[in-house]
C-alpha cells in the first residue's frame, strides 16, 4: 500500500458521481412502495452510490475503526476516571469484549483499533496492518505516549498532527485495498470530550459553555472546571480556526486527528464514512476545515446526547438517522446504524418495481 502524504491525498479527492446518484434515485422511485417513504435511509443509499460511483451499492464488507490516544489535559481533573482507563479499554478491544466489539460482531463488521498515542504499552499489537478477517488486533501507529497538557502549550507539534492525519488516510487506503466498502468511526481516549469541546468551540466560534457537556458523568463542579480549562487552553494557544491542522495540534488529540484523517481517506479512496457521535463530529469539523469536500463522503448515524451533538451535525449539513440519546462513544452509534443500512440496501436491491407487479406508479407532487 502506497502511503500518501496529506498534500498528495487531497489532490485525489473528486466530486460525488451525480449520474450514479440519479440512477439510484430512479431505482428508489421505481420500487413498489410510497415515494421517499424510507426517508433518510433512501438518501443514505443515494449518497453512497455517488461516493462509490456505482448505483449498484456495495455494503458487503464493513469495518469500525477505533482511533485511540491519551490526552495530557486529563492532568487538570476534567474527567471522572484516570488516564489508565484508555489503555485498559484499548486492550479490551483486542479481546472483543467492549460494547462496540459486541455490536460490530452482531452487525457483521470487522474492528480495527489503532494505537495513535496510548500512554501505556499494549500487548498484542502489530506494526503491519492487521488481518481483519480473522481476529481483532491493535495496529501500532503510536506517535507519542499521549499528548501534552494544552493548558500550558500546544497539545502536540504540527508535524505530529499531520502524522496522525496521514495514519487515518493510510488506514482508509488499506481498507479499500482489502475490499471494505463502509467505514464507521470510533475512538478511545480519556479526556476526549474535553479536547472535542475545545475543537468545536474554536471551529464553530462558540463559547465553551455552549458546547461542553459532562462527558462520562462529571458533577456540576466538574463541568464548571472543564469549561474553565477549555477557555484557558484556547486563550493560551490561540488556535487558527481557518486551519484545521492548527486547531487539532493546539487543543485536539491524536484520536481526533486520526479520525479526521480517516474521513479524508474515505474521500480519497471513495469509501463512505459513518460518523459516531460528538467526538467524531468534532473530528469531522476539523477534517472539513482541512478540506471542505470531505463532508460529501460522510453519513451521520445518530445525534449524540452531548450538548453540541446536533449543533455539530447542523454545521456539517448532515442529518442523523437515529435519535437514541446515546453518548457511549467507541463507535457504538455508528455500528448501530449498520443494520439499518443493510435493510435499506436489501429493499433497494431486491424489492419488486411497480412495473413488475403491474401497479401504477406513485406521482411526485411538489
Amino acid at each position: 500500500m502506497t502511503e500518501l502524504t496529506l498534500e498528495e491525498g487531497l489532490k485525489h479527492i473528486q466530486d460525488l458521481d451525480k449520474a450514479a446518484m440519479e440512477q439510484a434515485k430512479r431505482r428508489w422511485d421505481s420500487v413498489a412502495k410510497p415515494l421517499n417513504s424510507l426517508g433518510l435511509l433512501e438518501e443514505a443509499i443515494i449518497k453512497i452510490a455517488g461516493i462509490q460511483k456505482d448505483s449498484h451499492v456495495n455494503l458487503e464488507k464493513k469495518a469500525v475503526v477505533i482511533c485511540c490516544g491519551d490526552n495530557g489535559i486529563v492532568e487538570e481533573g476534567v474527567t471522572q476516571t484516570g488516564q489508565e482507563v484508555t489503555g485498559i479499554v484499548t486492550q479490551n478491544f483486542a479481546k472483543g469484549e467492549s460494547c462496540v466489539c459486541l455490536m460490530a460482531k452482531q452487525a457483521g463488521a470487522a474492528v480495527l483499533p489503532i494505537d495513535l498515542g496510548v500512554a501505556s504499552e499494549l500487548s498484542g499489537t502489530e506494526k503491519d496492518f492487521p488481518d481483519l478477517d480473522h481476529q481483532i488486533r491493535i495496529w501500532d501507529r503510536k506517535i507519542s505516549r499521549g499528548t501534552r497538557n494544552f493548558l500550558y502549550g500546544p497539545a502536540m507539534e504540527r508535524r505530529q498532527a499531520v502524522q496522525a492525519l496521514e495514519t487515518g488516510i493510510l488506514a482508509a487506503g488499506h481498507l479499500k485495498e482489502k475490499g471494505y466498502s463502509l467505514i464507521a468511526t470510533g475512538e478511545m481516549g480519556i479526556g476526549n470530550t474535553t479536547t472535542s469541546s475545545a475543537v468545536v468551540s474554536v471551529l464553530l466560534k462558540t463559547n465553551p459553555e455552549t458546547v461542553t457537556g459532562r462527558g462520562a458523568g462529571l458533577n456540576k463542579e466538574g463541568l464548571e472546571k472543564k469549561i474553565q480549562v477549555i477557555k484557558q487552553g484556547i486563550e493560551k494557544n490561540q488556535p487558527d480556526r481557518t486551519d484545521g491542522i492548527d486547531v487539532l495540534a493546539k487543543v485536539g488529540g491524536f484520536d481526533l486527528a486520526g479520525l479526521a484523517g480517516l474521513m479524508i481517506g474515505g474521500a480519497i479512496y471513495r469509501i463512505p464514512v459513518v460518523l459516531d457521535g460528538f467526538i467524531s463530529g468534532a473530528a469531522a469539523l476539523a477534517a472539513a476545515a482541512v478540506c471542505p469536500r470531505v463532508t460529501d463522503f460522510l453519513l451521520a448515524s445518530h445525534v449524540s446526547a452531548e450538548p453540541a451533538g446536533k449543533m455539530v451535525l447542523d454545521a456539517l449539513s448532515l442529518k442523523p438517522v437515529i435519535y437514541g440519546e446515546m453518548c457511549l462513544g467507541e463507535g457504538t452509534g455508528a455500528a448501530a446504524f449498520f443494520p439499518l443500512l443493510d435493510m435499506a440496501q436489501t429493499v433497494y436491491c431486491r424489492m419488486s418495481t411497480f412495473q413488475e407487479i403491474d401497479v401504477k406508479e406513485y406521482q411526485q407532487f411538489v
